[in-house]
């Protein structure tokens, strides 16, 4: 089929596209093109470049990788690429994957409102790819398939008619795939192949409403993977600071998420805050902490205290830190990493105020290693390691049973799994086993906020939702919804309990309400309901033998006298199951029992819709019932996402 057969069969989708407003994930929204726009269809493609000379035309290469012209000929064929259009390509792989550098395009104006081209070589956002900066700013981005096929790809570009742009085609990768082939640059209106994103931001299909998931910045890619775009993971330094809680996450790796929110609801999430210094050395998971007294004299000024995020490198055995001066905004790298040698990764740092110093936990050879410091850059085994321990801990004080004068000292490991006991400063004692802070499916690499003794005094926590599943979405994974946590007294001794925290209440749209229900052996009651996002609250009365049976959009939650399963076998609880609050969200559900003393986190795909309840084995009675509707923690506004005023700015 040729170009031309090509245009006409993308003319009635273009149409469709072009007919409302347009909104991408990569954009809020794209401004509905005006008439003049949209007349312009007919107006011939802008070469923008085909790379069929000897030299670069205009196009300035620094660096070793592109050489002094395009592939060309022959040489086209030698290095595999096909798909290219004409006899040229630019290539980085002339000399093979180990040299490194830049091409960048003469300045031009966009005047059309896609741009397409053909790119294959290495899938590496950030180090081997297609930039469109504009301002200074890269606004578009393209990789390779790990295919030496170039791929037909366009950027839509609306947002930016009318401006000054540059293409910068980059190579800074090296091994492996570690290049980029790229031909037939066009400014058009009727693109090859439109961008493969079409849904609205933050309204995707399966996008989690109440949750946080990770946005895509640049790229046009549906199931994003590891080191993609719009893949979230392992949350990293949740800190308060100055009014704003400051979520990062593990985007495996490759660079820091953030996102930052004045309530825990409604996040605002920023670009992200840092990468790795080079390909495959790696931002690995870590933590924040705020320097106030500016031990690190990472400040030049102590009434700037500097935000210090602690990582590790991809060797498992250094560990660095980055530094923010203007409340995570801008980010820098220490001078002298690493600041530790040793093995293994996720570094948790937090002052230890008895001993005024700095303690930090590590992950290594299944254990914790504890150690301590006065400047945060120099740091001192204290040789007394936690066993029984794996990845990402988390570690603070918790009243018992709100007791300010009796604190304990709690440490949750990567898989969720806690103990309670004491600590000097430099030693931990567990006084209890280990238990299951969530038994869900869905729950790892649990984080909770340091530092808010300098605002509400909370111990908030937040898990990654890890293996989910959303078919065909420009985003990948989200996070559990923030949960406070209590310690409590119990006759087998001191538990963890996590419950949604109150802002909850701030989504809640209308509610249904019932009360002194009873169902017979046998019966099911449809609670008639529609919708996707529901806060549910109910009190019940189960007897022994009997079984309830709460169906939400056709997924199970399994309630008895004394267990609860969603997902799960069924998890005991310490007495009689009384009360139960439900989170369903588009694509998760979080059952809490008994005020947290159970929580279960599940993630899911409705096959279903609606809400029931079936009573099995006996008569139950639910003495009180409560559905709340949600709004989304996602604002519409002219036709544009935003985030809802209470965010952070």
């Amino acid at each position: 089929m040729n170009r031309t057969s090509r245009r006409l069969t993308q003319r009635g989708l273009l149409s469709a596209v072009l007919g409302a407003a347009v909104c991408t994930t990569y954009t809020a929204c794209a401004p509905r093109p005006s008439a003049a726009v949209v007349a312009g269809a007919a107006n011939s493609d802008i070469v923008v470049a085909e790379f069929e000379n000897a030299g670069w035309d205009g196009w300035v290469a620094r660096g070793t990788a592109f050489g002094s012209g395009p592939a060309l000929g022959v040489r086209v064929g030698q290095l595999d690429i096909r798909g290219n259009h004409g006899s040229g390509s630019a290539s980085s792989e002339l000399d093979g994957d180990k040299p490194m550098g830049t091409l960048t395009s003469p300045a031009f104006t966009i005047a059309r409102q896609f741009i397409s081209f053909g790119v294959g070589g290495g899938d590496y956002e950030h180090h081997a790819c297609m930039n469109l900066i504009v301002d200074g700013k890269t606004v578009r981005r393209a990789t390779g398939y790990n295919s030496d096929t170039l791929r037909p790809v366009s950027w839509d570009v609306r947002p930016f008619l009318g401006k000054s742009a540059h293409i910068q085609i980059v190579d800074e990768a090296k091994g492996d795939w570690g290049h980029i082939n790229v031909d037939h640059i066009l400014q058009t209106n009727q693109p090859d192949r439109l961008p493969v994103v079409s849904q609205p931001l933050y309204q995707e299909t399966y996008r989690p409403q109440f949750h946080f998931t990770a946005r895509q910045w640049t790229v046009d890619r549906l199931n994003p993977g590891m080191r993609q775009e719009g893949w979230l993971n392992d949350l990293n330094g949740l800190v308060y600071y100055d009014g704003e809680y400051h979520l990062f996450a593990q985007r495996w790796n490759k660079c820091w998420i953030h996102a930052i929110s004045r309530d825990l609801v409604h996040w605002t999430e920023l670009e992200p805050a840092f990468w790795e210094e080079e390909l495959d050395s790696a931002v690995q998971s870590g933590n924040c902490v705020i320097d106030y007294e500016n031990t690190s004299g990472l400040s030049l000024d102590k009434s700037t205290p500097p935000m210090v995020a602690f990582w590790s490198r991809n060797d498992n055995r250094s560990h660095g830190i980055t530094y923010s001066l203007d409340h995570g905004r801008t980010w820098k790298f220490y001078a002298h990493n690493p600041i530790l040698v040793y093995p293994e990764r996720d570094p948790m740092v937090f002052w230890h105020k008895p001993t005024q110093r700095w303690v930090m936990m590590m992950y290594g050879d299944g254990q914790y290693h504890i150690f301590t410091s006065h400047n945060l850059l120099e740091w001192k085994d204290e040789k007394h390691p936690i066993p029984n321990s794996y990845e990402c801990p988390d570690f603070f004080q918790l009243p018992l049973d709100d007791d300010q004068a009796h604190m304990k000292w709690v440490l949750i490991r990567g898989n969720g799994k806690y103990s309670v006991g004491s600590f000097d400063g430099s030693e931990f004692k567990e006084e209890t086993p280990q238990f299951d802070s969530d038994a869900g499916p869905n729950f790892y690499a649990t984080q909770s906020w340091g530092n808010t003794d300098t605002g509400d005094g909370r111990r908030i926590q937040a898990a990654w939702m890890r293996d989910g599943v959303y078919p065909d979405m420009p985003f990948n994974q989200q996070v559990t919804f923030p949960c406070e946590l209590t310690l409590h007294t119990t006759p087998d001794g001191p538990r963890l309990h996590r419950e949604p925290i109150q802002q909850i209440a701030s989504l809640h749209k209308h509610e249904d309400q019932w009360a002194d229900r009873t169902l017979a052996a046998g019966e099911t009651w449809d609670l008639k309901e529609t919708g996707d996002l529901f806060h549910i609250k109910m009190d019940v009365d189960i007897p022994e033998g009997a079984t309830l049976r709460f169906h939400i959009r056709g997924v199970p939650v399994t309630l008895t006298r004394q267990t609860v399963a969603c997902g799960t076998d069924p998890k005991p609880i310490s007495g009689q199951l009384k009360t139960v609050e439900i989170l369903v969200d588009r694509t998760s559900i979080e059952v809490f029992a008994n005020h947290g003393e159970l929580s279960i986190s599940k993630c899911f795909l409705p096959d279903e819709s609606g809400l029931s309840l079936k009573a099995d084995g006996a008569g139950i009675t639910i003495p009180s019932l409560s559905v709340f509707h949600l709004n989304s923690a996602w604002k519409k506004n002219d036709g544009a996402i935003a985030f809802s005023k209470k965010a952070g700015s």
